[in-house]
């Protein structure tokens, strides 16, 4: 009865493809072509993306890309259209364990 009824996501997130994979959402996979326009400028080396960072009791934070630039600094960036408190906690959590910074990116930064 329910079998084909789509499942939204809480925060109205849609899942978006592109050449280089799949993204949580679409302001993630537009930032994602943010840092390849980025790339062939020179401005960005390279970049990763989906890095797990371990925290303890087994929990996991997931940064949406690591960003190495021409001028040699290296940033985690954390794509968000909402921050929730369970977001704060993490990230607060993870920058008193790892010597970083996560910055936020957000839809009118770029």
């Amino acid at each position: 009865m329910f079998r084909n009824r789509k499942i939204r996501h809480k925060f109205n997130a849609v899942r978006t493809k592109n050449d280089r994979g799949t993204f949580h959402s679409k302001l993630e996979e537009r930032y994602d072509r943010h840092l390849q326009l980025l790339m062939k400028a020179g401005e960005v080396l390279f970049y990763l993306s989906q890095i797990p960072l371990r925290l303890p009791g087994g929990t996991k934070y997931i940064v949406d890309f690591l960003v190495f630039y021409a001028d040699g600094s290296v940033k985690f960036l954390d794509v968000k259209g909402i921050e929730t408190n369970l977001f704060r906690l993490k990230k607060r959590e993870i920058e008193a364990i790892y010597p970083i910074e996560i910055e936020i990116v957000k839809k009118g930064d770029f």
